[in-house]
């Protein structure tokens, strides 16, 4: 495993337990950092961009409902993953389709995330604080358009029909603004992220 896995992992980790505590804009952290990859996955079974959109959204629903039972013995993304694929699978029963590839997925966590005792350390606690202000810093560089469609959901909490009214666009559009508004933040927080390989928490695991 790479450091910069490891130091991914770990920043994960500690999301994930803000979250137990109810830390809504620790989850919101996730949605941006795993996005993009959860719509990869929900489109290798529904080809419809806007429905794949709508199926990511309910697969972050759910993970938020179950994120207790989520017990770290298996990466994040990898619990992840799997709910995103069955929410998929769901909705493709519902639409009474087949998927259109078979993807395998492992009913049980893979052990392949190691214990990361530190994850609650001062360091690890500020680590994750700089992480929020800089996506917050991200989403002020946003262009006008993008920002408020993303501050609406994401620090506001409105649903997608709530930011239509108040945008005055169809629902549609907001969801592409705010997709392309966690692709950009995401992007803006890579050369951040890869600092957070290099502190002593992360290298004490390689």
């Amino acid at each position: 495993m790479s450091e910069s896995q490891l130091a991914s992992k770990n920043a994960d980790l500690l999301l994930v337990e803000r979250v137990k505590k109810g830390d809504k804009r620790a989850f919101d952290l996730l949605v941006l950092k795993y996005q993009h990859r959860v719509v990869v996955v929900i489109s290798r079974f529904v080809s419809d961009r806007d429905a794949a959109l709508d199926v990511a959204q309910d697969t972050f629903v759910r993970a938020w409902r179950a994120i207790d039972k989520f017990r770290g013995d298996s990466a994040f993304y990898t619990w992840l993953y799997r709910i995103a694929a069955n929410t998929a699978k769901n909705w493709l029963v519902a639409q009474s389709r087949r998927p259109t590839m078979d993807v395998d997925i492992d009913d049980t966590e893979s052990p392949e995330l190691m214990e990361l005792s530190d994850a609650s350390t001062p360091e690890a606690v500020t680590n994750s604080d700089q992480l929020a202000a800089a996506i917050v810093a991200a989403i002020d560089d946003l262009p006008a358009e993008l920002g408020s469609a993303i501050r609406l959901r994401e620090l506001e909490g409105l649903s997608y029909d709530e930011i239509a009214e108040s945008l005055g666009c169809p629902v549609g559009t907001v969801r592409s603004r705010i997709f392309r508004a966690r692709e950009a933040v995401n992007e803006a927080i890579k050369p951040y992220l890869s600092e957070i390989k290099s502190t002593p928490s992360s290298r004490r695991h390689v």
